[in-house]
């Protein structure tokens, strides 16, 4: 039973390596397409718990925070919300530019 649970531990762990590298992975398409930097170049999970997905199977939803920057002065916090390994969202605010 002990090895049984050494194994789940293994396995979540290897699981969320997997999942926080897609996360990146996410967050780096979005910087590209929506002309911001990630500071960092790393998320770190901000929350985790259960959720269903579209077909009612429980899979672990993870939200990791991130830093960011439109101009290279300001940083802001963004997120990206995990369902098991598919994306869900990568949250970053409107940035603050002035028209000339």
């Amino acid at each position: 039973m002990v090895l049984f649970l050494f194994g789940a531990i293994g396995l979540y762990f290897l699981d969320s390596i997997r999942v926080r590298e897609l996360a990146v992975q996410a967050v780096e398409r979005a910087s590209a397409r929506d002309d911001f930097q990630l500071l960092d170049q790393s998320v770190h999970i901000n929350r985790l718990s259960l959720s269903r997905d579209g077909s009612g199977r429980w899979k672990i939803w993870r939200q990791y925070r991130f830093d960011y920057s439109f101009d290279g002065v300001v940083r802001e916090q963004g997120f990206v919300i995990m369902l098991g390994k598919q994306l869900q969202a990568v949250v970053v605010s409107e940035p603050n530019r002035t028209l000339h």
